[in-house]
């Protein structure tokens, strides 16, 4: 997460906060975008730093957390945010509920896209040679800007429903 003081990255974030604790759909669906974004920053550092400076405990750090974290955070997304979303829209004449087979068909992509992230980095982490930096960056770079695509997407269509 970002330390709110200086504004840098704090690189020590580890697991996904709890996400049961009461907060609205609109503050949990932020908080899960910036642990979300600190994930593909962690990410693009790794990619960025192929194939010579990779830090393999960094590899394992993110490769230990990184499909669990999204698919908790996506069953709190689904269970809270796209309810409510979904109790908003039933309430209006905006009903359109293809939005929400389209974000979770995109959440099933995004876990299974974490699982080869994470096998990746875990070989890597464990000093297995990267014998295709190329792909491993293009690899990385998908994954964390299908997030990115995703985040924005949430951020334009479903978080201006939720602070109505």
């Amino acid at each position: 997460m970002r330390n709110v003081a200086t504004g840098s990255m704090d690189t020590s974030f580890s697991s996904p906060f709890p996400l049961d604790n009461g907060l609205p759909p609109a503050a949990l669906l932020r908080r899960a975008h910036g642990f979300k974004l600190d994930l593909c920053h962690a990410l693009e550092r790794i990619a960025d730093n192929l194939p010579d400076n990779i830090d393999r405990m960094e590899c394992l750090r993110i490769a230990n957390m990184l499909a669990p974290a999204i698919r908790r955070i996506h069953a709190c997304e689904e269970k809270h945010i796209f309810t409510a979303y979904a109790a908003v829209l039933a309430a209006s004449a905006d009903a359109d509920m293809e939005t929400l087979r389209r974000l979770k068909a995109e959440h099933v992509e995004d876990q299974c896209f974490a699982d080869e992230v994470t096998e990746t980095l875990l070989g890597i982490g464990h000093g297995q040679a990267i014998d295709n930096a190329e792909a491993v960056g293009f690899m990385l770079r998908g994954f964390f800007e299908t997030m990115r695509r995703h985040i924005a997407f949430e951020r334009a269509h479903i978080l201006p429903i939720l602070d109505r």
